[in-house]
């Protein structure tokens, strides 16, 4: 959800907080550029002749030596499907690896598998042995092919039949017409870098081209298209080379909630102005050469003033870049998104919204119980008890908030939820209503609390001395009955107190 407040004397400013940093990786994911050289095969059985296709494929000149040969490969060097394959009928000696940029061999010798990796290794040359992670530099992992688009996909030999039904899974999302426009794309490649065009204007390009090849994957792109695209280009002229603003909702918390609207922002930013309340799995989905920048506000403790946002927006956009503002939950909601929209529309830079899952969504969903009903809540309502001096707002319509027939929604009530509950006694709400306060809501550490609205400020409490940490969120109202009573148990993973 996002977080709004007073900017407090224990200010900080806006900070870079540069590229996440990768995690370990058990192998180094790299396509070699194999036309025309050489790679040898030691081996002449199955595994060999599935080897030599896959190089051959790639455009290597594949030599095979072995004193036995398999049928298959015979046939595959009668008619290879690119680089030449050439048998040699024989024992492999060690200078046979000499000008070799690869070196392969089947692995059902131990001992002459362990001889063939020692002797590409002193010459140094990259060796695999097939099945035989320990002797291999490299392996060769399952493979999805549009090419030119290629995806390689690796266990670390660990789970191959794993690696397998990715491969299915992946070959389902990724049409066959993918072919045509990879290739189309390495055709036009050159004809967009002669134009001349601004960095700015050539991901504009790229970006429609993909767009569209994601519209249309099953069809082959002409010149026509290539035409339309430069044309739009060009239309846009100055707008192709200004920056600009989105105000983009990152969602409550969990990472698969981010609309794909979102992850396109994300993934065209030049920079990413975040909130505290941004989950890292979020940010990963943002381009890794984008600047990223923590410009979160901590209720009651340092934040980042907004006219410092507002003005660092501002002059980013003004510098000619795509400029993310990435908040938390629902920006239109409790998000200060009116501030931002009004400074930049002043400054003249274009400035647009992308929706985000809100945390009320976030929680109902986790809960798996609607916040309306038709017997018990025709009406939802939305309100902070949270005001710029930190403090319950003064102006709360309590008869409207111990409406019967409303489910209401506070946020941000952690420090005036005894001050909240208090005044909607006082108002005459039933003490029995059923309520729910969800901590961290979709996160990992997720916890909710469920009670009475009479006890909730003391059943909130008690959470927070048991360890509940993070954004919190109150709702209530006779639509969540069944919450309340504990028909439903809470989300597997959640902590569940009261």
């Amino acid at each position: 959800m996002a977080a709004t407040g007073p900017d407090t004397p224990s200010s900080r400013a806006p900070r870079h907080t540069g590229h996440a940093r990768m995690e370990q990786i058990a192998r180094l994911p790299v396509f070699f550029g194999l036309e025309g050289r050489r790679v040898l095969v030691a081996g002449g059985g199955e595994p060999a002749a599935w080897k030599a296709e896959l190089l051959s494929a790639a455009g290597a000149r594949v030599e095979v030596i072995a004193p036995q040969v398999c049928e298959d490969l015979w046939r595959l060097a009668g008619a290879p499907p690119h680089g030449p394959i050439a048998i040699h009928v024989r024992a492999w000696h060690a200078d046979d690896l000499d000008g070799a940029v690869l070196a392969v061999a089947d692995g059902e010798d131990e001992g002459e598998a362990a001889r063939f990796s020692a002797a590409a290794r002193a010459a140094g040359v990259p060796v695999n042995v097939v099945d035989r992670p320990a002797l291999s530099d490299f392996t060769f992992g399952a493979i999805v092919n549009r090419s030119p688009l290629v995806v390689g996909i690796s266990t670390d030999g660990a789970a191959p039949v794993f690696g397998q039904a990715v491969r299915a899974k992946i070959e389902a999302l990724l049409p066959t017409g993918f072919k045509a426009w990879a290739l189309a794309a390495k055709t036009w490649r050159h004809q967009v870098t002669a134009r001349g065009l601004s960095h700015h204007a050539r991901r504009a390009f790229w970006e429609r081209f993909a767009a569209k090849a994601l519209a249309e994957p099953n069809r082959a792109p002409d010149d026509d298209d290539r035409a339309a695209l430069f044309n739009a280009i060009e239309t846009e002229g100055a707008a192709a080379h200004s920056g600009s603003v989105v105000l983009v909702g990152a969602g409550p918390g969990d990472p698969e909630l981010l609309t794909l609207k979102a992850v396109r922002a994300l993934q065209s930013a030049d920079v990413v102005l975040y909130d505290d309340l941004v989950s890292p799995a979020i940010l990963d989905f943002s381009r890794r050469e984008a600047r990223k920048m923590l410009v979160g506000k901590t209720g009651y403790g340092p934040s980042c003033k907004q006219d410092d946002i507002n003005a660092l927006m501002v002059d980013l956009a003004r510098e000619g870049r795509r400029v993310v503002r990435l908040k938390g939950g629902e920006p239109m909601i409790f998000g200060r998104a009116g501030e931002e929209i009004a400074h930049c529309r002043a400054a003249g830079v274009p400035v647009e919204v992308i929706p985000g899952i809100s945390a009320p969504q976030g929680a109902a969903s986790r809960l798996v119980t609607s916040l309306t009903h038709r017997d018990h809540a025709r009406r939802l309502q939305f309100v902070t008890a949270h005001a710029r001096d930190g403090k319950l707002p003064k102006d709360l319509d309590y008869g409207a908030l111990s409406d019967k027939v409303a489910t209401t929604v506070v946020y941000m009530p952690r420090r005036t939820l005894p001050d909240l509950v208090r005044n909607l006694m006082a108002a005459g709400i039933d003490p029995a209503t059923p309520a729910v306060a969800v901590f961290s809501v979709t996160r990992p550490e997720e916890k909710v609390v469920m009670g009475r609205v009479a006890t909730l400020a003391e059943d909130v409490a008690r959470a927070v001395d048991a360890g509940a940490e993070g954004p919190c969120l109150v709702l209530y109202g006779h639509a969540l009955a069944e919450v309340g009573a504990g028909v439903l148990t809470p989300p597997a993973g959640a902590a569940a107190a009261g």
